[in-house]
């Protein structure tokens, strides 16, 4: 027996035993493979009696699955000599098999959306409430479970900053650059917030930083700007207004910026 054949007969038989482990997208794909080796390769007379027996066993497996008939309820037949039939039948009971797994994957985003969206909700009434403690505690519990979403960090940051919880916000937005340290507008609204707290030093510090992954951001270059006009430092205030000007100057704004750091200097 040549060494296809021996790998096919492995294949084939080693579906009840995939069957048993739940393990469909496998074991079909093993009948498939096996299939195409027996169908391919010259066998003997003894061989090939040997290999329509397996396949009638790997049917009769396939048909007495209760699980697997649910994603596939026709009966899987087979004749001896009738393989080409057989392995059509597996082609479709593997794109069965994938759109079943596309569905479960589905139905899997939808519920850790929900989850997400109900744990938010509830932290939010507690922020609502001035239940500090408790919407920490929500709102932790929840990233605990999604340890490495920084969308997620980023919108709970969101809900701090609209509380006036500046410090949460900064904390968890600076651990949302820990999971995304490329996220332009992670360091946008970590400046934002320093801002707020009047700690200018380390806003220009994440703007810059920001700035140094991209340039051609009028936004950020006039986020820049605001930072300085708090800060009272006109002449970088006047550049930051400039450069974003020059990126959009249709940027009104920033324009307003721009004349308004320029008369601060004339004075």
């Amino acid at each position: 027996m040549s060494n296809d054949l021996i790998n096919a007969r492995k294949k084939l038989n080693s579906i009840p035993s995939l069957l048993k482990q739940g393990k469909y997208m496998p074991a079909v794909q093993s009948v498939h493979d096996g299939l195409i080796l027996f169908m391919k390769n010259p066998v003997m007379k003894g061989e090939r009696k040997e290999f329509e027996d397996i396949l009638e066993k790997v049917t009769m497996a396939l048909n007495a699955d209760a699980k697997l008939r649910k994603i596939y309820p026709l009966v899987i037949s087979y004749k001896p000599g009738d393989e080409r039939a057989l392995l059509d039948a597996m082609r479709e009971l593997l794109q069965e098999l994938q759109n079943a797994m596309s569905d479960g994957a589905k139905d899997q985003m939808q519920a850790i959306l929900a989850q997400k969206k109900q744990a938010l909700e509830k932290g939010q009434q507690h922020l609502d409430n001035q239940e500090w403690d408790q919407a920490k505690a929500s709102f932790d519990q929840l990233i605990k479970e999604f340890s490495g979403d920084a969308d997620l960090k980023a919108d709970i940051a969101d809900r701090y900053l609209n509380a006036g919880r500046y410090q949460e916000a900064f904390h968890m937005l600076d651990d949302a650059l820990r999971d995304d340290p490329n996220a332009i507008h992670l360091y946008n609204r970590i400046g934002m917030v320093l801002r707020k707290m009047k700690d200018y030093d380390t806003a220009e510090k994440y703007y810059l930083k920001a700035l140094t992954l991209t340039d051609s951001d009028e936004y950020l270059h006039y986020n820049l700007g605001r930072l300085y006009f708090d800060w009272r430092k006109w002449k970088k205030m006047a550049q930051s207004a400039q450069n974003a000007v020059n990126l959009n100057p249709k940027f009104a704004e920033a324009v307003k910026m721009l004349n308004f750091a320029k008369k601060k200097l004339a004075e």
